[in-house]
Order: structure tokens, then sequence, then C-alpha cells
């Protein structure tokens, strides 16, 4: 997205556009009109929101630009995977996955360009933090890919930590979840999170999207070597946390788990795993390691990836393996950015 000195429509919540309506001398009511005309049907031009009037139309488009940009690329997997790339305001980029399932269509939204957690495993985090993506930026994404109509789910698991970007995290999550914008059910939305958790009784607190937690090692000596989050929000206080909330409900927590062949798929991981997340209903996903440049980690054979699980399992956690997608276009978070970095340097 190129940067221009008009403001974009999309991303604003109704708070915001009654206040433009306010500014304008607009009617109060022409606020849900002009959601209505962003995020439900999606308009490309001003001149189509037919119910306003042309005098607040003409008033619009002079201070306002509508604001949806089109991906700068698009890699194609062989499994139907698909990921964009796109520029942001401030020169960046970010990439967005788009994943078929049989009638399952989800996009991973990316919340920032870059990252400042630095998880040694990801490649997202090799690239420092450049930005926070703004709400259009978020909401953008969503929007302007090809598949947009036919998304079924959301995951904020893109780029960067969610809950650090929590403002505008939380105001896309508002206009993809109200009645007066995109109108999705809670359940048809997921927010992963490194564990930010100054941040995650909000979120709790303000939305109703699942939650997942990137937890990867249940040991905090070895947890610190690979997510330097756990040295400001350890673990164990992240599961307190989740305590306090019911997720016997439609809300779920699950706790995403990259295993790393001899590093964190041992019975004692087992065991401790079980200790940590006693008392919270929960599911784990176990993730096949995605190979990155120059990593040190490995991932494991399907034979330990199941006897895994299914030890899990047999303890009580219901956990299931989620299927590796996109191998063959670099899937994985920061790869098609990272190498659109490089070759502009």
């Amino acid at each position: 997205m190129l940067q221009t000195e008009k403001e974009p429509l999309y991303g604003k919540n109704l708070t915001r556009l009654q206040t433009i309506c306010q500014e304008l001398e607009l009617p109060k009511f022409a606020a849900k009109q002009i959601a209505r005309w962003l995020y439900v049907r999606r308009v490309t031009d001003f001149a189509q929101m037919t119910d306003l009037s042309l005098k607040a139309r003409t008033l619009l488009e002079e201070r306002f630009q509508l604001g949806l940009s089109a991906p700068l690329k698009e890699s194609c997997s062989a499994d139907g995977t698909k990921k964009y790339l796109f520029s942001t305001s401030q020169g960046e980029y970010i990439e967005s996955a788009y994943i078929p399932d049989k009638e399952r269509a989800t996009l991973c939204v990316s919340s920032q360009a870059g990252c400042r957690m630095g998880c040694r495993f990801c490649a997202t985090g090799r690239q420092g933090l450049q930005h926070s993506l703004s709400t259009n930026e978020i909401i953008n994404q969503v929007l302007s890919i090809p598949e947009s109509e036919r998304l079924t789910n959301l995951v904020f698991m893109g780029m960067g930590e969610p809950l650090d970007n929590i403002d505008n995290v939380l105001e896309a999550l508002e206009i993809i979840t109200a009645p007066w914008g995109m109108a999705w059910s809670p359940t048809r939305v997921t927010l992963s999170t490194a564990g930010v958790g100054k941040h995650l009784r909000r979120f709790l607190n303000e939305s109703k999207v699942h939650l997942a937690v990137s937890l990867h090692n249940p040991f905090h000596e070895e947890r610190k070597e690979i997510m330097p989050i756990e040295n400001a929000y350890p673990i164990r206080e992240i599961a307190d946390i989740l305590r306090e909330y019911d997720f016997t409900g439609q809300r779920r927590v699950s706790f995403e788990y990259i295993v790393m062949e001899g590093l964190n798929d041992s019975m004692s991981h087992i065991k401790e795993l079980c200790r940590l997340l006693d008392g919270i209903k929960c599911r784990i996903n176990l993730i096949r390691f995605h190979k990155i440049p120059d990593s040190p980690y490995f991932s494991p054979s399907d034979e330990k990836m199941i006897r895994f699980r299914d030890t899990l399992t047999a303890k009580g956690i219901q956990t299931t393996i989620r299927a590796s997608r996109g191998e063959d276009i670099k899937a994985a978070c920061g790869l098609l950015s990272t190498a659109e970095q490089q070759k502009n340097k």
C-alpha cells in the first residue's frame, strides 16, 4: 500500500465512522450505512454508496480513500495452499496464507511486519520488528485476496505477535465479528499468541474468538532458549491466567506445539505438559517443524509424531497432528517476505 495523505476508510469501526459522520455533519445513521457498504458489500468506489447523498459521498471522498490494496505476489502450492505478499504503508512486506481443505477455507493473517518475539525456530523472528500493522492493513488481507468471499475461517497466526499490536488487532476483530461489520461468528476466528501476559486478559475480556497459545516446550529453562518471551511471561503464569476463564462452552483454547527432533519430544516433556495444563480444558495441536534456512532444528519422523500424539491422548489431553501445508512454496511464516526484503536491498 502506497502512503497517501488520505486516511483509509476500510479498518474504521462503527465508533470511528460515527465520529467521522459527526465531523462531516452527516446524519448519525449514515455511519451504519457506510459500514454496510464497506464490510458487507465491499465497495471499491465511493460512487457505489448509493443510499448516501451525493454531498455525503463527495465529502467522504475529499477526505478519505477506501484503502483496499491487492497483493503484490501470489505463490501457489501443489496442495492448493496459496501465499500472498502485500506491501505495507511503510514500505515493508507481509504475508497471508490461504489454506483450502474440503469445505473449509482458512486465511492465515499477519498482524505485524516482522516480529520482536525472537523465537529461534521462526523466520519472521529473524527479521525483528519493522512495525505493527494498522487496522486497515489487517482487514485488507481478508478483503483483498481473490478467495475472500469463500473464506470460512481466519487465524491470526501469520507474521507478528497479535497481542503486541493489541489495539489494532482488537479493532480488526470487532469489525470481523460485529453485527454492523462482517458479522462472522467468533467461533470462526482464532488468535495465536506466544503469551504476552500483560494483554492476555484484555483480549479474553474484549473478544470471544478462540485462543491458541504457542507453547513448544513446557520447561522454563528450555522454553526460554527457543522463545525469549519466556523470560518476561513464563508459560506457567500464562496457564494460571487461563485457569481463570471458562473454556467449556463455545470458546476454545488450544496449545500449539512445534515438535523438534530431540529437543522437545521426550516422555519427560509429555509428563510436564500434563502437569502444566492440568485444570485447563484444552487441546494440543502438534506441528511438524518446517525447516528454515540455517536452522539447527530437525523434524521428527511420522512414527515419533504419532507416538507423541497417542501418549498425550491416553493421558487425557485431546491431541491432534496438524497436516503440513504449502512446504513447496515455503508457506512457513516469514520466508516469502524475507526473500523479498533481501532481493530489494
